[in-house]
């Protein structure tokens, strides 16, 4: 009978791992041994980062946080002192969510309409009231990926560029939805 003991489950771990390691370390020299051209120069300095020219970018703006929370606070609170329970939105100038607040009793469908509503009124530049009539003219729009063509969105400008959205759903109406995305957009505006 052997007198070894069973190595325990964290020396196993960490011998498992350092033969991963080694074994790793051989797979990436030989990648790299591989990679050499035929002037023997490796192709990690050929894709070395070059500089754009100052003539080949452009600018944009984008809403800070603090400014997206006041925004949303802005609207959240413009909706409790009616009663409202509602879902409110800020996304960026690229529709990527900066806050997004569900209020106390707010349904659950109301904080991804949120989002959508604030997406669609910053891609489009335009509240989501006047964009829900154009689909009169275009129904074809609301199968665009991510947006929601329903009244409750309003965009934020700087410069007249569109630089973020604020969407507002769980109201009884869009119209209420809109009043008070309209709210938190006013809020940044001072």
């Amino acid at each position: 009978m052997s007198s070894r003991r069973k190595p325990s489950r964290r020396t196993r771990v960490l011998v498992g791992g350092a033969a991963l390691a080694v074994i790793g370390a051989g797979v990436v020299g030989t990648v790299a041994a591989n990679a050499a051209d035929s002037t023997g120069t490796s192709s990690a300095s050929a894709s070395a980062p070059v500089a754009a020219r100052g003539g080949d970018l452009t600018q944009s703006t984008h809403l800070t946080l603090a400014a997206a929370e006041k925004a949303a606070r802005a609207a959240l609170d413009a909706a409790a002192k009616e009663g409202r329970q509602v879902s409110v939105a800020v996304v960026d100038r690229n529709g990527n969510a900066l806050v997004t607040l569900r209020g106390d009793g707010a349904g659950p469908q109301s904080y991804e309409s949120a989002e959508r509503k604030a997406y669609t009124a910053v891609s489009w530049n335009a509240p989501t009231s006047e964009l829900a009539k154009r689909l009169e003219q275009a129904p074809t729009l609301k199968d665009i990926p991510g947006t929601l063509f329903l009244a409750g969105g309003a965009p934020v400008t700087a410069k007249g560029a569109p630089v973020a959205g604020i969407g507002v759903a769980g109201a009884p109406s869009g119209d209420l939805d809109e009043r008070y995305a309209q709210a938190g957009a006013a809020v940044l505006g001072r």
